[in-house]
């Protein structure tokens, strides 16, 4: 998830643990006490991010593949990244480390908001189609939710309106109910939002603000009501994804027989459960050859048509049906084995692989890439040259190959 999504579930979690705490015996104590687990929740929540000062172990763009979500975003390493985390706010904060002294309900709080900003961290990362590996070194490999857009609003909304609404600031709060309402609909300007998904993010937050409000600024109904309803948003979206991943996977089959799928990755659309963008994976091995294809799927195409999905984020060009609610928008076919012998010989294509979950060979450019950010706006950030005069890459972090049911022929 972006950073803004982490912060915005980090501090609704810290505040709805604050407000579950008996209060401190002096209200000094219990304004500090507030302050320190909503930003200790926050800072865990993104502290795994840090990882981004160890792309440079690596070259590119192998350093930000394979060390962004990496040792960072596992179990095993959020232990220690929770203790440098609270010895830092013992260290740094002076009037927190007179509180964390004298109140043993203020020291459970912030275990408790520190860890849950770390399970969140990894958690919501998995929500979405890039993955994560948080059982490493036990499990290498990578898990998928393919459930949640990166950027995903319904969180600002339901979480940040009624935080929003229990500052104490009357400033404070309508600048930040502004920026949330100029931020959706610069979202639905842009394309990235569907007009009915933006009504019906006002909605949600009209509820959650009239629950915070109803309740008292000194209630946790809102906040509460608001993490229900992001944890059943990723509920439906998964439902959504499993749904539409049998959609495809069979159209696919219908198509061509011949060829196994081996994989659908599937991302969402914010705030649209109906609409989803694919990334297929085939093989053949009778013919030696795998498949890539990338498109657009509605769930329900007599309600929303593929095309008719969020403009900015539906691919613009000549597309194939390949059923009712499903486009194709592109297409390549590679050479399985030459795939495999790249992975053998090429120590720096195993090295990639370690990371592509949809790897597209381009014979002509001399380049791999992984087919699920074919269309990002700054281009594929993880396309690698195959010739390099560069010596194969120490330190290589030792990760499952993502699609290991692609190098390795099953019938052998």
């Amino acid at each position: 998830m972006d950073n803004l999504t982490h912060s915005i579930i980090g501090f609704g979690a810290g505040e709805l643990i604050h407000r579950s705490l008996p209060r401190e015996v002096q209200d000094r104590a219990q304004q500090v006490r507030h302050r320190l687990l909503l930003v200790a929740c926050a800072l865990a929540s993104n502290f795994p991010d840090l990882d981004l000062v160890l792309n440079n172990l690596l070259p590119p763009p192998l350093g930000y593949l394979l060390h962004h979500r990496g040792h960072t975003h596992t179990a095993l390493l959020a232990i220690p990244q929770a203790l440098l985390l609270a010895a830092l706010i013992w260290l740094l904060w002076p009037s927190a480390r007179t509180l964390l002294k004298a109140s043993t309900t203020a020291r459970w709080g912030l275990a408790a908001s520190v860890a849950l900003g770390f399970a969140l961290h990894l958690a919501m990362d998995f929500t979405n189609s890039y993955g994560v590996h948080p059982w490493y070194p036990f499990d290498g490999r990578w898990v998928y939710g393919d459930m949640v857009f990166i950027i995903e609003p319904l969180f600002w909304v339901a979480i940040g309106v009624p935080m929003a609404l229990i500052m104490r600031w009357r400033t404070a709060r309508w600048l930040a109910l502004s920026g949330l309402l100029a931020a959706l609909v610069m979202f639905a300007v842009k394309g990235y939002l569907g007009w009915i998904a933006l009504a019906l993010l006002l909605k949600v937050a009209v509820l959650c603000g009239a629950v915070q409000t109803r309740s008292g600024r000194d209630s946790r109904a809102g906040v509460a009501l608001g993490l229900a309803i992001g944890i059943g948003f990723i509920a439906v979206q998964g439902v959504a994804s499993h749904l539409g991943r049998a959609q495809i996977t069979a159209a696919l089959q219908q198509v061509d027989p011949a060829s196994k799928v081996l994989d659908v990755v599937m991302t969402a659309f914010p705030s649209q459960p109906l609409c989803w963008a694919y990334v297929s994976v085939e093989s053949n091995e009778a013919g030696g050859t795998y498949r890539l294809r990338r498109g657009i799927a509605s769930l329900a195409p007599q309600w929303v048509a593929p095309l008719s999905c969020s403009a900015g984020l539906v691919e613009h060009g000549p597309s194939v049906a390949l059923a009712p609610g499903i486009a194709q928008f592109g297409m390549e076919q590679d050479d399985l084995e030459r795939l495999r012998t790249l992975s053998v010989d090429n120590c720096r294509v195993n090295a990639w692989l370690r990371f592509g979950r949809a790897p597209a060979l381009d014979g002509e450019a001399g380049a791999l890439s992984d087919y699920r950010f074919a269309r990002t706006p700054r281009g594929n950030f993880t396309t690698m040259a195959l010739a390099s005069p560069e010596p194969c890459p120490t330190g290589v972090p030792g990760w499952g190959y993502p699609r290991a049911d692609l190098l390795h022929d099953a019938a052998k």
